[in-house]
């Protein structure tokens, strides 16, 4: 009898960590390594050659290309697209790096090459096409700085409590 589970891809050569939930319909592509605790959404492409590190939680619908590195403790909201090839197609690749701490929110392009600093926040259907400091909240085609994490904390915990 024939069963209709959902089917997930895992190439070969992959280094799965503890506590690793991945949702429906994910692929994951050769060699590519996944630290602890990580979610990963239904419908993420994660291609070869990716470094993910302990903490993170992909959504659903994101792409991630051959080489990016992800840091820790990173969330990545869903329908994020990463790129790797800023003039494609073309021969050669280049990852996106993504540092511990950042948040990046629903539906962000990040371009090839980029690196997104320690603690920055990308705001949600930004297009980040130059690299983000640290602290440092971006927003906007292109993104643009608009003020630091600390100020982004503050809103956040002004949100959660219903002050605002």
């Amino acid at each position: 009898m024939k069963t209709n589970k959902p089917i997930n891809y895992v190439g070969k050569n992959v280094k799965i960590g503890n506590n690793v939930r991945i949702w429906h319909f994910t692929y994951i592509g050769d060699n590519t390594v996944i630290g602890d605790n990580v979610v990963i959404g239904s419908l993420c492409h994660i291609d070869y050659n990716v470094k993910i590190g302990n903490n993170v939680r992909i959504e659903g619908s994101c792409y991630i290309p051959p080489l990016t590195v992800i840091g820790n403790n990173v969330f990545i909201g869903p329908a994020t697209v990463f790129t790797n090839d800023p003039y494609p197609p073309s021969k050669r690749l280049t990852g996106v790096i993504v540092e511990d701490d950042v948040v990046i929110g629903a539906r962000a392009v990040i371009k090839a090459g980029v690196k997104l600093g320690k603690a920055c926040v990308v705001a949600m259907g930004s297009v980040v096409t130059r690299d983000v400091q640290p602290n440092t909240v971006v927003l906007g085609n292109p993104a643009k700085p608009i003020y630091d994490r600390s100020l982004y904390e503050n809103k956040k915990k002004r949100w959660e409590e219903n002050i605002i």
